[in-house]
């Protein structure tokens, strides 16, 4: 079994004892120390009170010189941090009450494939922010129809229904390889931040 290599931070010294002994438990998952991210890390999960300035300066700098995913465990997130976090590389966010083992281990799995796993309700609320900021304010260039092909398209929509990086390749028959290609020519091309920038950004836009 391929083990994920998985920092661990948090706010208190309390629950980060016991998320380094939860994955330390793990047989498919190893503890690495927060000084090898950039060489060794897969995934870091972060557990985190409140998204503070503090915080957020520190998933910045994470998210620019590391590039790693992150998990954010969070008491609370308001509509407007959900923007901040997908910026930086946030792929998962449970909160703390609701968060169980198997959610948490799942989430990490998912984060070390670099696919998004935000919650509906959570990816409403983005949407929804989204779309209530002024136009060109995510992107310097504007999304139209014209600007993406039909397969682009089609994938954009299957994501924005839900549906991850293996349910889009079997809903197109395509491979997972070709699916990933795709949705990186569109943030790369339309220079959006992630997966959840440019679903919300496509809907905005009213191209899906």
């Amino acid at each position: 079994m391929e083990q994920i290599r998985v920092a661990v931070g948090a706010s208190d010294p309390i629950t980060l004892a016991g998320l380094t002994n939860y994955f330390e438990s793990r047989r498919d998952a190893v503890v690495v120390s927060s000084s090898s991210l950039r060489e060794e890390a897969d995934v870091v999960v972060a557990a985190l009170d409140r998204l503070t300035s503090e915080t957020v300066a520190t998933l910045r700098t994470m998210a620019r010189r590391i590039a790693k995913p992150v998990v954010l465990v969070i008491d609370e997130v308001t509509e407007a941090e959900l923007l901040t976090a997908a910026d930086c590389r946030v792929m998962a966010i449970l909160p703390r009450a609701a968060v169980t083992d198997e959610r948490l281990a799942d989430s990490v799995r998912v984060a070390a494939a670099d696919v998004p796993d935000i919650s509906p309700d959570l990816r409403g609320q983005l949407v929804r922010h989204a779309e209530r900021l002024h136009r060109g304010m995510l992107s310097p260039d504007r999304l139209t129809a014209s600007s993406l092909s039909e397969r682009e398209i089609t994938v954009l929509r299957l994501m924005a229904d839900g549906l991850v990086t293996n349910e889009i390749a079997q809903n197109l028959s395509y491979s997972q390889r070709t699916v990933t290609n795709i949705i990186y020519e569109i943030t790369s091309r339309l220079r959006l931040r992630n997966r959840s920038h440019a679903v919300a950004y496509a809907m905005r836009s009213g191209v899906i």
